[in-house]
Parts: C-alpha cells; structure tokens; sequence
C-alpha cells in the first residue's frame, strides 16, 4: 500500500469503481445516477498512490421523511473488492461527514445495501424503517444521521 488520499474527482471518474462493485455484469450507463453532473454534487475518490480505489458521491437531495431543510443524499459508495475490510470506507465516510458538516447540513441520508447496514450503524447511523428492494440490485435499507447545526 503507497500513499492513501482523498480528493474531489469527476462523476466519470467515479464509474470504474462503480462498475466493479455496485453494478458487476451491468451495462456501464448503470453507473450514471440521476444529478451526477449537478453543480451541487460532490465526488470523492480514494487513491492508494495513483489507483483510484475507492469512490463516494454527496447530493443535495431532499427526502420526504425529513422535515429539515439541508439534507443530502449519499450514494455510489464503493472501495474496490481486493481493498475491503481494511478500514479505507472509514476513511470515505469520515471524509464524506467532514464535507456535509461544513455545508452545514442537518442530516446526511442514504439507501444502503443489507450487508452494508453493519458499517453504517458503527459509523453512528441509523435505521429508517424496513427493508425495500431495488430491482436487480437487492435488499436496502434508509439510513440517515442527523448534524448539529
């Protein structure tokens, strides 16, 4: 393992990541997601050196079951299969958390995957509800922290 960093990086550059650990076998226009290109979307790349590893994508997006104003949405969390389990989706996350706080959000929401809810609930997050299922994607769960504001 070289030099670990954190730094913005494109939607595009987000796919590879993606497309190895969220969308295997899919088409790579899976990889878009809707708002991906807003200018109010931020993406965040791990890099061991200069291998993107890992990826992180923050929206401004409200849902429904928040009454608070500045929400965002997590989405297309990833670190490559061979990197797991070695504490660098901390590291995203940590970062992710450092951003929405700066902007000052008040709650940071997303759906996660149910192997993923584990992760998520040691990194303070919480429930929201039952599971659902995403078309060929697989059980979920809403997940949301709030931020002191």
């Amino acid at each position: 393992m070289g030099e670990i960093k954190i730094k913005k990086i494109t939607y595009l550059d987000t796919f590879p990541v993606r497309s190895a650990v969220l969308r295997q076998g899919k088409p790579i226009e899976t990889c878009f997601f809707l708002g991906d290109d807003a200018n109010d979307t931020t993406h965040f790349g791990l890099f061991d050196e200069n291998n993107l590893i890992g990826v992180a994508s923050v929206f401004k997006v409200k849902n429904e079951n928040f009454d608070e104003k500045n929400q965002f949405q997590l989405r297309g969390m990833a670190v490559l299969n061979e990197y797991q389990g070695l504490g660098y989706g901390n590291l995203i996350l940590d970062e992710v958390c450092k951003f929405v706080d700066a902007q000052k959000a008040e709650v940071l929401w997303f759906n996660a995957r149910e192997n993923a809810v584990k992760f998520y609930q040691n990194f303070g997050f919480s429930v929201l509800g039952n599971s659902f299922e995403i078309p060929e994607i697989g059980t979920h769960f809403a997940m949301f922290k709030y931020f002191v504001v």
